[in-house]
């Protein structure tokens, strides 16, 4: 039996999927991310991890193939722990190992199991439908070392009049205006020759702004194919500060038992905790719980190598 499907398929709900007597995938959600070097968006994700270190069979994984596959609980553990037998034999004998949607395992060169996961599925259900999406680098046209450079070379161009008058009038003019320069002293002739100098200068001048002013209009500031509105709905916050994670000191089919080691541990200077029967009708056992993945590890390290080596971590919310 290909267990690795049913694994992926837990992985979208729980945050710890055990496979007895191997180890358990965790999951832990990273918000979305931008590369700038590249400009790309990732949306949020559930980040796999792999812990060997959890081994002991929570029931999850067991009674989800059960359910599934309309197979009895025990032969759905039977079955499970024939594949572990697979995986740990190709291991062995190819050094490593590819679980489909999940990731690979092998052994590095200090002879570690080391876990990689893929990055073609997003077991976060909030980014369904999300992709990572590439942004064109932002591009903004400024004019305005165009516009000063129009403004100090704009042309002034002095356009003739043209008039239609015949070349007789036009000659009899000249003729009169000489006339009057010289009967008046040049008076008269100077300040016509200055009101038609001042006329011209402020028509250049007028006809030099419209155009700067043209182009002005015409210089714009846009952003080139400028990005969508993304509304990223981020679900529940991933650093949350209840108490998820929970040390087992053990689970018992009888609560004699679970009473017997609840006062062992206090006594051992432990502040033990007991759970209400779980949904098989187990009475687990803690040890401590705690609000940080690290530190639940740390602490689980300490008590494995000085009380109990079979404890274990489990990761749920109450």
């Amino acid at each position: 039996m290909k267990i690795e499907h049913y694994i992926s398929q837990l992985l979208y709900r729980y945050q710890c999927v055990t496979i007895p007597s191997f180890g358990a995938f965790l999951t832990e959600v990273q918000s979305a991310q931008l590369h700038e070097s590249s400009h790309t968006f990732f949306p949020p994700k559930k980040v796999v991890f792999f812990n060997s270190n959890i081994k002991n069979n929570d029931g999850l994984l067991a009674n989800h193939i059960a359910q599934m596959e309309k197979i009895p609980f025990e032969v759905a553990v039977s079955n499970i722990l024939n594949e572990v037998a697979v995986w740990k034999n190709n291991l062995q004998i190819y050094g490593g190992i590819s679980l489909h949607n999940i990731g690979e395992l092998f052994f590095n060169s200090e002879n570690n199991l080391v876990f990689t996961p893929t990055n073609q599925l997003n077991y976060l259900p909030q980014s369904f439908g999300l992709t990572s999406y590439v942004s064109p680098a932002v591009k903004r046209e400024v004019y305005k070392q165009e516009v000063e450079a129009l403004e100090e070379k704009a042309p002034i161009t002095l356009t003739p009049e043209k008039r239609n008058a015949p070349a007789v009038l036009r000659y009899a003019a000249m003729f009169v205006l000489g006339a009057g320069l010289m009967t008046t002293g040049g008076f008269l002739g100077n300040d016509y020759y200055q009101k038609r100098i001042q006329e011209e200068t402020l028509l250049v001048e007028t006809k030099v702004q419209k155009q700067v002013n043209q182009k002005i209009q015409e210089a714009t500031f846009f952003i080139e194919n400028p990005l969508p509105n993304v509304t990223l709905t981020l679900g529940e916050d991933a650093k949350s500060s209840s108490k998820v994670y929970h040390l087992v000191a053990g689970v018992y089919q009888k609560e004699f038992y679970a009473d017997k080691l609840f006062a062992e541990l206090e006594q051992l200077g432990y502040q033990p905790k007991r759970l209400a029967p779980n949904k098989f009708g187990f009475f687990p056992v803690l040890y401590s719980s705690h609000s940080s993945l690290i530190e639940a590890n740390n602490a689980l390290q300490k008590i494995q190598q000085s009380h109990n080596p079979e404890a274990w971590l489990m990761i749920k919310e109450f």
